[in-house]
């Protein structure tokens, strides 16, 4: 697919904060926008009455700047909207057709600037392509011999400026393809095939997905799965000793001062497993802001305080989500995490002791840096990545992750979360206090 406008492609990292440039766009015009509103979808208005973004309000934003691929389930009245341009991204959904609540996160000002940036673009969406590592000697964000500081971190064009060609494509499922080559750190080459499918679920479908015997009527859902396969493509093995990579998907969502992160994770002695958690990545994350009890742990996505924390494959599940206690939105991601797999690739910017020592799950709640500059969002997110990918020539593996919303009363919502989370919606509503 072609861009609407010449320089609108891109993508997005937690660890980097920019100044967004000014905003200089037209909006549709009113006619235009109540025709694209006026369709069979269910004209529930909650999203309205809340004066927040509805699905058809973002979709109509994109559509000035970029293509936007839809899919749609007619039996749950669910939309998703996807970007070529922007690597096969999923960049909203919604569970009450075009005037439901937009659930992922849209960087309007990035659009409307109409620039690119130099070192990363940060468009937004609720699920983007990425690869890693991000740091370290294998990395794939730093060339050879520089520092690892932001001046010297540049995101990979191929899953920053470079769009993914459609190879297929019906109202329920897309299918994206890119080939590509990328060098590391320490100077190896590696020559790739990307394939990547975007399907929209049927309810009936998500049950199943998530073991869940049934749902309430009450609640309203979308969901999508995400199947990314990565070839090998060159003639040479990719090794530990000369690098690997790994799929890596993150999410971007809408904030609020009610939501919360929550993720299960094996428990077990520290001797044996590891520390539970992860917090070293902008500095320990306060007990008001991060909570580890049995079996889950709570973090806040409130967007107002930069922070991430990580999971090492020994702690983590197949399963990480949120929940808006406020709008009664519960978010669930479930990955495919292989069994006894335990080499995943690490990001930290710095030459490592280990590197296949990183982290499965991750998440990251958006705020102002400690510089004072301007926060990205805000915004949260929820990442999972596949182990690091030792592929010999020709082979391939996949990383496939499924992400929902589903809106609901707490009495309609608690039998899921518990199912799921083994916790109580009063206990994520109680779990900083």
């Amino acid at each position: 697919m072609k861009l609407k406008q010449p320089h609108l492609l891109g993508s997005v990292t937690i660890i980097v904060c920019f100044i967004l440039l000014t905003i200089s766009c037209n909006s549709k015009k009113k006619s235009e926008m109540e025709k694209d509103n006026n369709t069979t979808d269910s004209l529930d208005t909650t999203a309205i009455n809340k004066n927040i973004s509805t699905y058809a309000d973002d979709v109509m934003f994109m559509k000035d700047y970029i293509d936007v691929i839809e899919l749609k389930d007619e039996t749950n009245n669910s939309k998703v909207a996807i970007a070529a341009a922007l690597q096969g991204r999923v960049m909203t959904s919604s569970a009450f057709g075009a005037k439901g609540r937009s659930y992922g996160w849209i960087n309007k000002e990035l659009f409307k600037s109409k620039d690119t940036l130099e070192h990363i673009n940060v468009f937004g969406g609720e699920e983007r392509f990425w690869l890693g590592p991000e740091g370290g000697q294998y990395s794939i964000f730093f060339k050879k011999g520089t520092e690892f500081t932001l001046d010297d971190w540049y995101t990979p064009k191929l899953i920053d400026l470079e769009p993914f060609d459609v190879k297929s494509k019906t109202s329920n499922k897309v299918v994206f393809t890119k080939e590509a080559a990328l060098t590391n750190y320490s100077g190896f080459t590696f020559n790739m095939g990307i394939q990547r499918e975007v399907a929209i679920l049927s309810k009936q479908n998500l049950q199943k997905e998530l073991g869940l015997d049934t749902l309430a009527e009450t609640i309203k859902s979308v969901a999508y799965k995400t199947t990314n396969i990565m070839t090998n493509l060159g003639e040479t093995d990719w090794k530990k000793e000369t690098g690997l990579l790994s799929m890596w998907m993150l999410g971007m969502y809408n904030h609020s001062p009610y939501t919360t992160i929550i993720i299960p994770y094996v428990q077990g002695e520290v001797a044996d497993l590891g520390e539970v958690v992860n917090d070293a990545y902008f500095g320990k994350v306060p007990s008001d802001r991060l909570v580890v009890k049995d079996q889950v742990i709570y973090f806040s996505g409130d967007g107002q305080y930069r922070s991430k924390i990580g999971l090492s494959p020994m702690r983590a599940k197949n399963i990480a989500g949120s929940y808006d206690s406020e709008n009664g939105i519960l978010t669930i991601v479930k990955y495919n995490k292989p069994e006894n797999a335990m080499d995943y690739v690490n990001s930290m910017w710095e030459i490592q002791d280990k590197p296949f020592e990183g982290d499965v799950i991750n998440a990251y709640n958006d705020g102002e840096p400690e510089s004072g500059a301007k926060p990205l969002g805000p915004f949260y997110e929820l990442e999972t990545s596949s182990p690091a990918l030792a592929l010999n020539s020709g082979e391939s593996a996949t990383h496939i992750q499924l992400t929902c919303h589903m809106e609901g009363d707490e009495d309609s919502l608690n039998p899921v979360i518990e199912a799921l989370f083994g916790v109580s919606v009063e206990a994520i509503k109680t779990a900083f206090y």
